[in-house]
């Protein structure tokens, strides 16, 4: 019988030599990225995308819902927010805002007027005092009619009706104005110190929710609420 001879496999490959390769599932693998990791990113993305509109929406609801309110809780005053005015004769709006001021008093609700506003360089009369003549000439007490001359604007209006009213202890107000002018005449009000309750008119120049007005207001009130809130001093009901 011949001899048997036999070969041994080189898992290699015949005549390979040198150090074997590391198979696939032998190599080491570099860290592999956290897929939670990347849908949280996913999220704060969305998130920051859709914050602005959740701002907006959420301040168009509130302008809205304050628009809509016309508390008859008793305050300490009435509180007519200021419009234009002609050589001493109020404007459309700000008459219609006098006369629901005025329907307000009759009903109970304050026991005095407010009238705010000051005036341009060229004119003669502030909005404060054209407002107190029309109430007064329309049948209002002019004991209970107060004016206040000073301001430029919806806060410095307030912030001087605040130092009025910290100096005599009154702590309340209800606020006239146009309905999507309330939210932000709101706002200022109670960031000044005051409790406040809003009753806007219901009819006439100056009361059609439009979108214009609306958007208007909306923007003026969630600005205010973000940023103009922190430099308003608080003026009534400090302790």
């Amino acid at each position: 019988m011949g001899n048997t001879q036999v070969y041994a496999r080189n898992p290699q490959g015949a005549g390979h030599s040198g150090p074997q390769q590391p198979s696939a599932d032998m190599r080491v693998q570099g860290p592999q990225p956290n897929p939670k990791f990347g849908a949280v990113i996913g999220m704060i993305i969305v998130a920051l995308l859709l914050l602005p509109l959740i701002l907006i929406g959420g301040s168009v609801l509130n302008v809205n819902r304050v628009a809509n309110i016309h508390s008859t809780t008793p305050t300490d005053a009435i509180v007519v927010m200021g419009a234009a005015q002609y050589d001493g004769t109020p404007s459309p709006v700000f008459e219609n805002r006098l006369n629901h001021a005025k329907q307000l008093y009759n009903q109970g609700v304050a026991t005095r007027i407010i009238t705010v506003g000051g005036k341009q360089p060229s004119d003669r009369y502030t909005e404060a005092q054209a407002g107190r003549e029309w109430l007064i000439r329309n049948g209002v007490d002019p004991m209970r009619v107060l004016s206040v001359r000073s301001g430029s604007d919806s806060l410095s209006s307030l912030k001087a009706v605040g130092e009025v009213a910290n100096d005599r202890g009154w702590k309340s107000i209800t606020i006239v104005s146009d309905p999507t002018h309330q939210a932000r005449s709101a706002a200022m009000a109670s960031r000044i110190g005051f409790d406040v309750e809003t009753n806007a008119t219901t009819d006439g120049d100056g009361s059609k929710v439009t979108e214009n007005y609306l958007m208007r207001e909306t923007l003026a009130y969630l600005a205010f609420e973000l940023f103009g809130q922190w430099e308003v001093p608080r003026l009534v009901n400090v302790d």
